[in-house]
């Protein structure tokens, strides 16, 4: 097993960085200690930078168990030095750097095998631990990939101090080489320090790739399919592989996509080589793709396009909690608002003026190219700061936009309701879309129901808390009714009416694939979603008569103008009108 400790700063705190292999008993014993959190960001553990939390770290992983070390320090001081890597051998001998005292102690495995092993907590200002072998590197090189510079070089300590000066600098005990972020100035600075020290700096090479296919199609089960997408990121998808999933788990900047079940990885050409040749040893088909790009469309900034990327300020998201926003709306304003301030990275965000913010926006719409939506919202997060967090006068930005785009709907026949209705073979799932339909409801207030919330007396549905923060009342149709008291009946529902693991709400995820999978089940070729449910709810209603006014109320909608889109996908009347061709004599 191997551990590596490291002492950074994350949110303008000091925290201790703990890379552990994952277990279960290791995930157990991490999170016994007070404090600790994941990172996504870093994609490791991190602990407070305390005497406490690290004599807890120490007895729930006992190095002493395997290697007794002589210090100068107490058993309970923190290790003062930047990197320290610890490594727990059955069988092969470790030396750690040289210290000042140059002593050497000997320690003992688990099975009695003896282990030579340095001083491995150097008196402050020396060296990071990383481990020093007969196969070290006497030379310096720069291996240059799309996102990541990898140097190898022999211990210095004015070298090794200059390299951490680079934000998210790491080294990487595998490659036994320091992995440095590719920004844009970085490759650089790194070169005109080194200069004519630099043995070799070299370019991984590219790969000719092929043209993404098209249509709808199945992963197979022999397959790991890689996509690289337009922001430079890689998705991976292949069916559960222990081995394939630990190979990911080592580089850095991945992580698990829970909502859209894919792993998400940084692209270069030595990321894609590591995937690609971990899928050949399980003798899976690798299979790449490229996603079409839009040369005349800016990207987004990411974290790896520039030094220093910024994190939304706590107090924008405290103030947003504060006004009781729903987490969905935090976590849109936050991605906006740091888009935002990562545009103008070299200037104070209290100093952006408003000619910038201008400017800003106009990006948006013309290199961006984003949606009306998109910069409406990104119009609300910045006003959203400087009004409320600085409490700045309130403004108005005017920016030249395009043309709304008028859509209609999407809309079901009844027939194709029925169809999908009846298509789920288990109870759960039927009650979930029956639900939906019968009432109108959003994905996100079924998912909120509870079993209290269904009256059915008065025969109606309370819907608390729903979009602005409104409660209201819908329908309770008789059929669903019945559906849901033979569904609580099998199923036992506790507190919400639908209920995922550990009697948490349903996730909108889930009611996403049960829709999906019975449209394949019906042959029903529209485009539809959850949301298609509640608009043929509320066509059907004006086609069966009912009036406007109460559609409104029931779908809880504020301005009876959103309403009336309706008017303009019924059917009704249809048949009445005769087109003008049929009195042509043709």
């Amino acid at each position: 097993m191997q551990i590596f400790i490291s002492k950074i700063t994350h949110r303008d705190a000091d925290r201790l960085l703990v890379n552990i292999p994952y277990t279960i008993v290791n995930l157990q014993n991490i999170k016994k200690i007070e404090g600790a959190k994941w990172s996504r960001t870093l994609n490791s553990w991190h602990i407070p930078l305390t005497k406490e939390a690290y004599s807890q770290l120490k007895s729930l992983f006992p190095l002493d168990e395997f290697i007794k070390v002589e210090s100068t320090q107490p058993d309970d001081e923190i290790p003062v030095l930047k990197n320290e890597t610890v490594q727990i051998s059955n069988s092969e001998s470790i030396s750690l750097p040289k210290t000042n005292s140059q002593e050497s102690v000997k320690a003992s495995s688990a099975f009695d095998k003896p282990i030579l092993v340095k001083n491995q907590i150097p008196p402050e200002n020396s060296l990071p631990a990383y481990f020093e072998t007969p196969t070290f590197y006497n030379s310096l090189t720069l291996e240059v990939a799309a996102r990541r510079l990898i140097l190898r070089m022999p211990k210095n300590d004015t070298d090794v101090q200059f390299i951490l000066t680079f934000r998210f600098a790491v080294w990487n005990p595998a490659l036994r080489a320091w992995i440095i972020p590719h920004y844009k100035s970085n490759l650089d600075i790194i070169v005109k320090y080194f200069g004519t020290r630099l043995d070799s700096v070299i370019h991984q090479p590219t790969y000719d790739f092929t043209d993404p296919s098209t249509g709808i199609r199945t992963l197979q089960k022999e397959t790991l399919l890689v996509i690289k997408t337009r922001s430079n990121r890689l998705h991976i998808l292949f069916t559960y592989n222990v081995l394939i999933t630990a190979v990911l788990k080592t580089i850095p900047y991945t992580r698990w996509d829970s909502k859209n079940k894919w792993w998400s990885a940084p692209f270069s050409e030595a990321i894609k080589l590591q995937i690609k040749t971990a899928a050949i040893a399980q003798n899976l088909d690798f299979q790449y793709e490229e996603e079409a790009t839009d040369e005349t469309k800016a990207t987004r900034i990411t974290p790896y396009d520039i030094p220093n990327y910024r994190t939304c300020p706590d107090s924008f998201i405290e103030k947003l909690q504060e006004m009781r926003y729903s987490p969905h709306t935090i976590q849109t304003y936050t991605s906006l608002f740091e888009e935002f301030i990562n545009f103008y990275h070299r200037f104070d965000i209290s100093r952006i003026d408003e000619h910038q913010i201008i400017a800003f926006l106009r990006h948006l719409v013309t290199e961006r190219k984003v949606s009306i939506s998109y910069q409406n919202q990104s119009i609300n997060a910045i006003k959203f700061y400087y009004e409320r967090v600085l409490g700045s006068q309130r403004k108005i930005y005017l920016v030249d936009r395009p043309r709304t785009e008028k859509t209609l709907p999407i809309v079901l026949s009844p027939e194709e309701v029925q169809l999908i209705l009846t298509a789920p073979t288990n109870l759960k799932h039927r009650a979930i879309l029956t639900t939906i339909y019968s009432a109108g409801l959003r994905v996100s207030e079924v998912i909120a129901l509870k079993k209290n919330d269904i009256d059915s007396k008065r025969m109606q549905i309370r819907v608390c808390q729903a979009k602005g923060k409104k409660d209201r009342y819908t329908l309770l149709s008789p059929k669903t009714l019945e559906l849901l008291r033979r569904y609580v009946l099998q199923y036992k529902p506790k507190e919400y009416l639908f209920e995922g693991p550990s009697n948490q709400p349903y996730s909108d995820r889930s009611i996403q694939s049960i829709l999906k999978s019975a449209l394949q089940t019906a042959q029903i070729e529209k485009r539809v979603t959850v949301h298609t449910l509640r608009h043929s709810f509320a066509t059907h209603l004006l086609e069966n008569g009912t009036d406007l006014r109460y559609i409104q109320s029931l779908l809880g909608h504020e301005s009876s103008r959103t309403t009336e889109i309706y008017t303009h996908i019924t059917t009704k009347g249809f048949d009445q009108i005769k087109s003008p061709l049929d009195n042509l004599k043709i």
